[in-house]
């Protein structure tokens, strides 16, 4: 079993990443071989400055070592260091179809109404996505509920690629739920709103960088009910905020919603938020403190990329070399 995955690299991470996603992957570079980047080119499907750009990569490099990202157990490397990704995709095109595409979630929502104003990036992203996983063969990829219909569309041009040219060369992707469940984390101001970086208000978030005061203070403003906490999941079924305050508690001690329910049914936040808060604490101030030793050395993180990146390359390249053998190029 091989697992590939991505994370584009925006800068300013927060809680929701890391319980969203980097966490599982930590726990799955012990399950399976990983392949994990940083996918600066699905970035240029919005304007970004460059020096924000390249700022942002290492950024997503250190906040992924920190928190247990083992450049020597996976591959980790920056999408654009590997050529073979955009070489892939330009094959793919010729595969996928518009209407595919058109039909795509995230294209409807990023387009909005105004999909002639819109970025072919964002148009082909998906295109671009496929070929990112189909490049290094896994049998797996980590995902969350949103990027189901992504994988389904890698599975679609991967069955027509090698009926198209009479190969047996992609294997079409399942959903992998290795690692643990992903958490889904909200808004600490609105509970039906995911957590954000771009949310206006930085109470709404936990930043990796906070220190253990901020955290603390975010928690103990969170917006909450004056309700005490049930005993069975049922009853927080209308209770958006407490009910994201009891799946962060879960993701951060590596227990169920059922088990902190246990643990606190009947308690009001009044208690439960300073647990809350010292067990974020915990969690973070490790990570933390090696995101900053990290990003002192700017160089340090190149390299450790760059070792990733030609490891990359050399996977990628007998994929690569297939898929144009199978269409005809030279």
């Amino acid at each position: 079993m091989r697992v590939v995955s991505g994370i584009q690299p925006t800068g300013n991470l927060h809680l929701g990443n890391l319980l969203g996603a980097i966490l599982r992957w930590v726990k799955m570079q012990d399950e399976a071989p990983c392949f994990f980047f940083l996918a600066d080119l699905h970035s240029l499907s919005d304007h970004v400055e460059p020096d924000v750009r390249r700022a942002n990569i290492r950024e997503m490099a250190a906040a992924l070592i920190a928190s247990g990202i083992d450049p020597a157990k996976s591959v980790l490397f920056a999408q654009s260091a590997v050529p073979a990704h955009a070489e892939l995709c330009w094959l793919l095109n010729g595969t996928a179809r518009m209407g595919w595409l058109s039909r795509m979630t995230q294209w409807k929502d990023k387009s909005g109404k105004n999909k002639e104003g819109a970025s072919v990036a964002l148009f082909d992203y998906p295109v671009l996505q496929a070929a990112d996983i189909l490049l290094y063969l896994p049998t797996h990829v980590p995902v969350g509920e949103d990027q189901k219909q992504h994988i389904e569309l890698t599975r679609d041009i991967a069955i027509k690629f090698n009926t198209d040219y009479d190969i047996d060369l992609f294997v079409p992707p399942e959903p992998y739920i290795g690692g643990g469940t992903a958490a889904r984390v909200m808004s600490l101001r609105d509970g039906k709103v995911k957590m954000s970086k771009s949310d206006p208000s930085d109470m709404s978030r936990i930043n990796l960088v906070d220190d253990d005061d901020t955290i603390a203070s975010k928690i103990r403003k969170a917006r909450t009910d004056p309700d005490p906490l049930p005993s069975e999941l049922d009853g927080l079924a209308e209770r958006s905020e407490a009910r994201n305050l009891v799946g962060i508690m879960a993701a951060a001690t590596g227990r169920t919603e059922a088990d902190v329910l246990r643990d606190y049914a009947g308690q009001g936040f009044g208690a439960f938020k300073p647990a809350l808060a010292d067990a974020l604490v915990a969690l973070l101030s490790p990570i933390r403190t090696r995101l900053i030793e990290l990003r002192a050395d700017p160089a340090a993180l190149d390299a450790r990329l760059a070792e990733g990146a030609e490891r990359a390359r050399e996977a990628a390249a007998p994929t690569l070399a297939a898929a144009k053998d199978a269409v005809g190029l030279i």
